[in-house]
């Protein structure tokens, strides 16, 4: 089921790329000054949509030259995370065998059972809480950057300069950004600008929320999202998400064909792990935690990650 699909010129991509910009340029000017609140909601929306785009350029589009994908999306519009600890730590997420594992996935919203029990309970509480997709949208992007963040300064203060230098460089796309205004073009606040990456940050996690489960069969633990609505483009198709880790240079318009050519097998690869729409997922999860925090089969996963380090 793996098809390379490679155009000389991703018109598609560079295009939505220069009108992502194009708005989050207007949503920090004139949009501003015209309507807060919608000047807010325009700016998370081109937040998302930009994040969605480093995640097509981390792949290796719209140019074969990765350095020029890079450059085109390295400006951390979203301010939370360093450009390059995304790529590394999305690239070493598609190990598909060590997919949910709660110390080699780094995407992985488990915790080891063991790390789980000794938890203070208002933090049991407040992870469960994050379970709900009410929970990833309010209060997941800080949960996940702090996570994040402090796995990293652990890391650096251990000696890691790749990582450390990945921040460093996110330093400098942040004066980069805030340029913007040094110049006397970016109108909105800062509070404003905060809110609204604030907003991107939750709509990715409509994602993000139930991409990827656990199960015995690592091939099944990728989901299904049949949406072709907003989201979908917002998500640039990424909620095929099966598809996607099965063919990952894929570019994101050609996901939807692929997965129509072979949605039967696709279904049976992950057994079944299908939604229809997103609306789906809101009416089944957004009171309702999906997955428990702890790892419901990690001594089984421990036991494969074993055997395939072994081999």
């Amino acid at each position: 089921m793996k098809v390379l699909v490679l155009r000389k010129t991703e018109w598609p991509t560079l295009l939505l790329l220069a009108c992502t910009y194009a708005v989050w340029a207007l949503a920090t000017t004139w949009l501003w000054e015209f309507s807060t609140p919608l000047a807010v909601v325009i700016l998370g929306l081109a937040v998302a949509q930009h994040s969605s785009l480093q995640h097509e350029m981390l792949h290796g589009h719209p140019f074969r030259n990765s350095h020029l994908n890079h450059a085109l999306v390295f400006v951390p519009l979203g301010l939370l995370y360093p450009y390059l600890r995304f790529r590394d730590t999305h690239i070493a997420h598609h190990r598909d065998p060590l997919l949910t594992d709660p110390y080699d996935d780094p995407e992985s919203n488990y915790l080891d059972p063991k790390v789980w029990a000794g938890l203070a309970r208002p933090l049991q509480i407040l992870l469960r809480a994050n379970n709900t997709l009410l929970g990833r949208m309010v209060i997941g992007p800080v949960i996940g950057a702090m996570m994040f963040w402090a796995l990293d300064l652990r890391a650096i203060l251990k000696g890691n300069r790749r990582i450390a230098i990945s921040y460093l460089l996110h330093g400098i796309g942040l004066l980069m950004l805030a340029s913007w205004w040094w110049v006397g073009i970016g109108k909105m606040s800062l509070g404003g600008y905060v809110l609204g990456a604030y907003l991107g940050a939750s709509l990715l996690k409509i994602r993000t929320y139930l991409e990827h489960r656990a199960h015995n069969d690592f091939a099944a633990r990728t989901a299904i999202v049949e949406d072709r609505g907003p989201l979908a483009l917002l998500f640039l198709n990424n909620n095929l998400h099966v598809v996607h880790h099965m063919n990952p240079k894929v570019a994101w318009y050609d996901l939807p064909r692929l997965y129509r050519s072979q949605s039967t097998a696709f279904q049976q690869c992950n057994e079944g792990y299908v939604y229809r729409s997103y609306l789906e997922v809101f009416g089944k999860y957004f009171l309702k935690a999906k997955d428990p925090v702890p790892h419901p089969i990690y001594p089984v996963q421990k036991h494969q990650k074993r055997d395939l380090h072994n081999d």
